[in-house]
């Protein structure tokens, strides 16, 4: 161990940035929600369970778009 270090040239801030297009949140899920996802991971091989979720958000939001972009087709 050295007795001084130079951080002169230290950045302030995540080691690892966060990519463009992300946004790092807290967020409470149910124990039994995310036992659910990590399991489904395991049962792939591996991944990311974080990326399930949002996948699975993402599914939802579409279903839900998708009959209102039927319907405003139909009318028009």
């Amino acid at each position: 161990m050295e007795a001084e270090y130079d951080f002169s040239q230290g950045q302030r801030g995540a080691i690892d940035p966060v990519p463009s297009g992300k946004t790092r949140i807290t967020i409470r899920l149910d124990d039994e929600v995310l036992a659910w996802f990590r399991e489904q991971v395991d049962r792939a091989g591996g991944g990311n369970y974080q990326t399930l979720i949002n996948e699975a958000l993402r599914q939802h939001i579409e279903s839900i778009r998708q009959p209102l972009e039927e319907t405003l087709r139909r009318v028009v």
